[in-house]
């Protein structure tokens, strides 16, 4: 074990996948020189510019270009900054990389990583601040991961760069500087496998990348109470694990999904509709999502703090699932 930022964990697995592989390339804005947050940096010196390879600014020509890459054999990972603008990628996206194995009939692999962050952090207002896993999860053809952790970030990481599919790759970026603790060697998570983090019996608490650590410290604060909660992590959108979130509420009987992005439409309506097919008399009261408002993220720093949920309102919906009882 070694102990890692979320970004450097991120360069590890880009490095350590571009020295076992050399089809694996990687395109972006601003690459070579490290990226808007310093993911990158480095690997043009060790690989060169010729495999690290700076772009235009025009997402859709960037993403057209990688698939292109992908169906001649190589392994591209495509940085996109924010993943407000994979909004300019999307017609390659969804309507080529997603689909052009099944209209081949299997004859076109398209191995390809995309990766973009997201999130509310560091004020930086509506444009740079969403959180879009679920327009991506509604894509068949597309795989959506979203970790947590250091370790996760590298072993999902390696993974998708491994697939034979695409796979968007969602980095929160208020996660980059948390540290911690990242198996040495060649480490992969299997994509579609969700963690069980804190094991508990009264409450399932199903929470996506930045929102882990506070379902955690919820999990401690709730203990208190005398509430015992588990935590997953699905780690993989699109797939879902949903057979180890089904298993945990048919144990607790009560669930709190917590996501980032705003509860209208986000993937904790899936995980709860899927969970209610599965294990709908299991419960005893009903689930309860943890997201934002309906509305632009402000720019604001602290209209920002309050718009962001969190620890907070985790508590106070689990215990509410009580009340019900």
């Amino acid at each position: 074990m070694s102990e890692q930022t979320f970004l450097e964990a991120i360069r590890a697995g880009l490095h350590e996948e571009m020295s076992r592989d050399s089809a694996v390339y990687v395109f972006g804005e601003d690459v070579s020189l490290g990226g808007p947050f310093g993911v990158t940096k480095g690997l043009a010196e060790d690989f060169g510019t010729q495999r690290v390879v700076n772009t235009p600014i025009s997402e859709g020509t960037v993403m057209g270009l990688a698939i292109g890459a992908a169906t001649a054999g190589l392994r591209p990972v495509v940085e996109i900054m924010f993943i407000d603008f994979i909004t300019l990628a999307l017609d390659q996206l969804v309507n080529h990389a997603a689909k052009l194995y099944y209209m081949s009939g299997g004859q076109l692999a398209i191995p390809l990583t995309v990766r973009v962050q997201c999130g509310i952090s560091g004020a930086m207002g509506a444009h740079h601040s969403q959180s879009l896993e679920s327009w991506l999860a509604h894509v068949p053809g597309l795989q959506v991961v979203m970790p947590s952790n250091p370790a996760d970030a590298k072993g999902l990481l390696k993974a998708a760069i491994r697939d034979d599919n695409p796979v968007v790759f969602i980095e929160h970026r208020g996660l980059y500087w948390g540290r911690g603790d990242v198996p040495n060697g060649d480490h992969l998570v299997p994509i579609g496998q969700a963690a069980v983090l804190h094991a508990g019996e009264h409450v399932t608490i199903v929470a996506l990348a930045n929102m882990v650590g506070a379902a955690l410290a919820a999990a401690d604060e709730l203990a208190a109470s005398g509430i015992s909660a588990e935590v997953i992590d699905p780690r993989s959108v699109s797939p879902l694990d949903i057979g180890t979130i089904v298993e945990s509420v048919r144990k607790t009987g009560r669930m709190v999904v917590a996501h980032e992005a705003v509860e209208q439409g986000g993937v904790g309506a899936e995980i709860t509709a899927v969970v209610q097919q599965h294990a709908l008399y299991y419960l005893d009261a009903p689930i309860l999502r943890v997201a934002a408002p309906f509305a632009p993220v402000p720019a604001s720093p602290a209209l920002e703090k309050e718009f962001l949920p969190g620890q907070k309102r985790i508590v106070q919906s689990v215990k509410k699932l009580f009340a019900h009882s």
